[in-house]
């Protein structure tokens, strides 16, 4: 009887319900082949490795789980959790919650998400040793990569850095700098269309992993150090996301390593016995030029900040040893002893490392009523002008590009030739209509005006406004709009020739916008001038400097970050 009741007892006991093993879903399956999950919205249970916690500044950790052999899926995942939800203390975890896609930015992409429910540790056996992938090159899609740990094999080249201090973000790129497409390709072009999807391709945004704004410190950078455009990146490490838009990015799971800087100690030589320059100064504004009258419209926002911004000019325009150079955003109030260029010239010939021999050209008012405008200033000891100035105050001149300055000028005994300083339309699209819309073609807002204004002073100049009968002459300045765009090849249609072509200067740039170089500062030489050309160089001073150089932020010592636009220096025998 005993033994009966024994064999039943067991038969009883093999027949209850075990505690069930929950069924794992691959990370794989949750990513999918797509931009989205196919398990979107339903409870899942996953395993994987530990490979990053970023909850303190972001909003969850990474898992790494099996090789599920499909090239096309990714085996990292982004867990949701808060801080304060406890993270037991494994290499391995396990967790069930439902799967989600997290919108990333405006662009109507996603990151999909697990939504934990449970976290528990769980065993390592199976899963990926720790370490992250080696990349060396940018991935085909990086949508198989998701959510995994990189690390770059290669050099990234830093491209932007325009939300360094507000994001803690480094834009960087695969196999060199970026450019505009309408900088090196015909606007609209098969072309064009192909570097934008090289760009898109190669650039890599580096992220701080943490999502705050304006952030105290950058603790993924080497104390006291910030990057430089055009710095070669080593060992980058982090995870791969797309959190805020379009753009790939890693969120950094190590600090960076700076290189040494490569920066341009001393401003360029270029041959020539007459050296003209073009500077955009990123409005310059003095108050009432008695030390008051701030904040003003645009520019610094007290004396002491004037007092930074007009020593960090003073140093870029001596620094390049000009004869004659055509600025741009100086504030419109007047030629008198309190105007702007009045107080920049004096400043200029107060430096002890300068001339002291600095003048301007008066128009006598203007020109035109934009609260910013171009001026010329000139070296009395080795230029006299000839004649009086002209100004172009009609048409688009009005109200959008601002009005043109030429002054004719003799060196010696040598023969007379024409400065023109110009400042077409901005791309920014506000109050923009009709043909000036942007087109979609790359050239932006307001081409349509930037084109007539181009074509305008070819005419006017056509027309020898200065009445100095030489044939020797060069506009230049800020003409807002990339090499191989419209106003500039309307210019070219009409004889002007480019001077950076002409002196085979490799692949010159002025500016970066978007992590993209390009020249929105040009030189355009008349024929007979063009012959005379013996150099034309950028003094890369700003365009690859953070912003916080400048003079309204840490304001660094010397002529860094000046302005947003690189000057540029022509050098000419006459």
């Amino acid at each position: 009887m005993s033994l009966r009741i024994g064999l039943l007892t067991l038969a009883c006991l093999t027949a209850l319900p075990l505690q069930a093993r929950p069924v794992i879903t691959l990370i794989g399956a949750v990513q999918g082949e797509g931009a989205t999950s196919p398990l979107a919205g339903q409870t899942v249970t996953v395993e994987g490795r530990l490979t990053a916690d970023l909850r303190q500044g972001l909003d969850g950790f990474y898992l790494h789980g099996r090789e599920d052999g499909n090239p096309l899926t990714s085996e990292g995942l982004l867990v949701l959790a808060d801080e304060d939800q406890p993270l037991p203390a494994a290499a391995c975890l396990r967790v069930r919650g439902e799967v989600v896609e997290q919108a990333a930015g405006r662009s109507g992409q996603s990151m999909t998400a697990l939504k934990a429910d449970t976290i528990q540790a769980a065993s390592c056996r199976g899963l990926p040793v720790a370490g992250p992938l080696l990349l060396d090159a940018a991935p085909a899609d990086w949508e198989t990569l998701e959510g995994r740990l990189v690390r770059i094999n290669v050099p990234l080249s830093v491209v932007g850095l325009h939300n360094l201090e507000r994001s803690g973000e480094i834009w960087a790129a695969f196999g060199g700098p970026l450019w505009q497409p309408s900088e090196v390709a015909l606007p609209g072009s098969e072309q064009a269309r192909a570097v934008e999807q090289d760009n898109q391709r190669r650039l890599l945004v580096l992220d701080d992993a943490d999502d705050a704004r304006d952030p105290d410190t950058l603790a993924l950078l080497p104390a006291g150090q910030l990057p430089r455009g055009g710095m070669q990146l080593q060992a980058v490490e982090g995870i791969v996301e797309q959190r805020y838009g379009a753009a790939w990015r890693l969120q950094l799971t190590r600090p960076l390593t700076l290189p040494a800087s490569a920066r341009p100690d001393a401003a360029p030589q270029v041959a020539g016995s007459l050296k003209v320059a073009a500077f955009n100064l990123e409005n310059y504004f003095n108050g009432d030029g008695a030390g008051g009258g701030f904040p003003t419209l645009r520019g610094a926002t007290d004396a002491a900040q004037l007092a930074a911004q007009q020593a960090k000019l003073v140093a870029s325009i001596n620094g390049l040893g000009a004869d004659v150079a055509a600025l741009m955003e100086l504030e419109n109030d007047g030629y008198g002893p309190a105007s702007s260029i009045a107080q920049l010239v004096d400043a200029l010939n107060a430096d002890a490392q300068g001339p002291g021999d600095w003048r301007f050209v008066d128009a006598g008012q203007g020109p035109g009523s934009n609260p910013i405008r171009v001026g010329i200033i000139y070296r009395a000891g080795v230029l006299t002008p000839v004649g009086k100035p002209a100004v172009l105050e009609d048409g688009p001149f009005v109200e959008h590009s601002r009005v043109p300055l030429t002054q004719a000028f003799r060196r010696g005994n040598g023969p007379a030739f024409t400065v023109t300083a110009i400042h077409l339309k901005s791309k920014g699209c506000r109050d923009v209509a009709g043909a000036d819309a942007d087109q979609g073609d790359g050239q932006g807002c307001w081409n349509a005006t930037r084109t007539d204004s181009a074509q305008r002073i070819v005419r006017w100049l056509g027309s020898d406004p200065t009445g100095s009968g030489s044939p020797h002459a060069v506009v230049l300045g800020d003409f807002n709009a990339y090499a191989m765009e419209q106003p500039l090849r309307a210019l070219d249609a009409a004889g002007w020739r480019d001077a950076f072509a002409i002196a085979g200067v490799d692949q010159p740039y002025s500016y970066v916008y978007n992590g993209q170089l390009g020249r929105l500062d040009h030189a355009l030489l008349s024929p007979s001038l063009a012959g005379l050309l013996r150099g034309a160089a950028e003094w890369h001073i700003n365009a690859d400097e953070p912003e916080t150089h400048g003079y309204a932020r840490d304001n660094q010592a010397g002529p860094w970050r000046s302005s947003d636009h690189d000057p540029l220096l022509l050098g000419l025998d006459l």
